[in-house]
């Protein structure tokens, strides 16, 4: 059922762009109906030339609101492939196209898969990007691909490629100096820098304190337990984070009877403001969250100078055995794992290992000198960028970001300086983050709904300007999102 409704979805589509007929489509579905080959009724379309490819392609798009990927035109980079085993490509049918720093653009034959883009996203340590492509295709680009990487090529190129992308993979052996695959069907996302605009006056504010986030309100401190009861002993202060409410008060129980000071975060972004805000002895974190996951919290921490030192013991009742354990560390630097359900007495004799630890040869520095520190590379960033020194003002950011990878203000500014160079992916990247750590800030909120609509992710954009209507600054704005809204649905 849920099948043929898909069927009747993209025939819709098809027929509003006026890209085939109806006798043509009638005749199309029929063939699907009595077909048994499991060829979906778009690469089927295709295959009978009723139809370009790139044109199904562009209705794909619109049906799953993600950009849609030609894999005739894409050059991959042997590298980038080995991300991704063959074995789980074929079976998943999912195709890397490019991996930049901790992001992976993938083409999905179904890219509502959460699932595989959860796995995907564990196993390699970076965020997906998903793009659509046509199943027929694919299938045949991920058995060429992996066939010319096994035979020591060190890229596949697709019949169309063009003759640019083959030169960048030529010079650099991964891909475009900018961050995103070398041709993607829909060209919005070149495009999207005409639409990506700095405010003089967004640069000019250095006035307020470089790492600043939301403040928790008075009922999230309540339920984060701050203020609660003063440590006894030698207790220490620990987070825990867990969205299942049972399991962190039974966490919380048995840590406050033994004298140490309980902070509760049911989310990833609530997470991150209590690292931030209350800086904790322990980080006792479930691997799968809401809003972001355990891996992405982990990898943040033990990436930055000033919160690396926090030791993290993850939880996860899906990720199982020895193996994954040895992987969370090397990957993510965690201390230790521990599997749901857990024993009572395994998760103290953990807790008490991990407190009672010598110091590691990483030593947390001064807090306050680390903020200063970041504070005077945003002020240099930016004087950088008003002296047109685009890319002393991109590293000044970034060394701060290495400082403080919370600071939602360098963040934010990097973002801005990205989009104006056109580095669309780089811009979302750090906007997102920059979000997550100030969500109600409507300068962030609505460049980034910018960003994602001109990069083909309408249903993101809609979900983002969705949200910019609840925050707009005054009426009049308010009015003006929704009717751009009304024009996307």
């Amino acid at each position: 059922m849920a099948e043929e409704k898909k069927q009747q979805q993209i025939g819709r589509i098809l027929l509003k762009r006026k890209l085939i007929s109806q006798d043509e489509l009638d005749k199309q579905l029929e063939k699907q109906k009595l077909a048994d080959d499991g060829v979906p009724l778009a690469s089927r379309i295709v295959q009978s030339g009723a139809i370009a490819e790139t044109d199904v392609l562009r209705a794909l798009s619109e049906q799953l609101g993600v950009p849609g990927i030609d894999l005739n035109q894409v050059a991959i980079a042997a590298k980038t492939l080995d991300l991704v085993p063959r074995e789980v490509a074929s079976a998943s049918l999912i195709l890397p196209l490019l991996a930049r720093d901790d992001r992976l653009f993938l083409a999905m034959a179904n890219p509502r898969d959460k699932r595989v883009i959860d796995e995907i996203e564990f196993v390699t340590g970076r965020r997906v990007y998903p793009y659509v492509a046509m199943t027929s295709t694919l299938e045949q680009t991920i058995a060429a691909a992996y066939d010319a990487k096994e035979a020591g090529a060190t890229h596949y190129a697709g019949k169309s490629a063009p003759a640019e992308a083959l030169a960048r993979l030529s010079g650099e052996g991964i891909g475009g100096a900018k961050g995103s695959p070398s041709v993607v069907v829909d060209e919005q996302i070149a495009e999207a820098a005409a639409h990506f605009k700095i405010a003089t006056r967004d640069l000019e504010l250095l006035d307020e304190e470089v790492s600043k986030i939301e403040v928790l309100s008075g009922d999230m401190r309540k339920a984060a337990g701050i203020g609660g009861a003063p440590l006894r002993g030698i207790g220490k202060k620990i987070l825990v984070v867990d969205d299942d409410d049972d399991i962190r008060k039974l966490v919380k129980r048995l840590l406050t009877e033994h004298g140490h000071q309980v902070l509760e975060a049911g989310g990833g972004v609530v997470a991150l403001q209590l690292v931030k805000t209350e800086f904790p002895n322990l980080l006792l974190l479930d691997a799968m969250l809401p809003e972001l996951h355990g891996f992405d919290i982990a990898k943040r921490i033990k990436g930055s100078e000033k919160y690396g030192s926090i030791p993290i013991l993850m939880m996860s009742a899906i990720y199982r055995g020895w193996r994954i354990k040895e992987d969370l560390k090397a990957t993510y630097g965690i201390e230790d794992f521990i599997e749901k359900p857990f024993r009572i007495s395994e998760l103290l004799a953990k807790v008490n290992r991990i407190l009672d630890r010598p110091p590691g040869a990483k030593v947390t520095g001064d807090p306050e000198a680390i903020n200063r520190a970041a504070a005077k590379h945003l002020e240099d960033g930016i004087a950088a960028y008003k002296a047109g020194n685009i890319e002393n003002a991109i590293g000044l950011l970034r060394k701060g970001i290495t400082l403080d990878p919370l600071a939602y203000r360098l963040r934010y500014h990097l973002a801005l300086i990205y989009g104006k160079q056109g580095q669309i992916f780089d811009g979302i990247c750090e906007l997102e983050r920059a979000v997550e750590l100030n969500p109600r800030h409507f300068a962030a909120l609505k460049n980034l709904a910018v960003l994602y609509e001109n990069a083909g992710f309408r249903n993101k954009a809609v979900e983002l300007w969705e949200r910019c209507v609840h925050i707009a600054p005054d009426a009049a704005t308010r009015e003006s999102l929704k009717e751009h809204l009304s024009k996307l649905l």
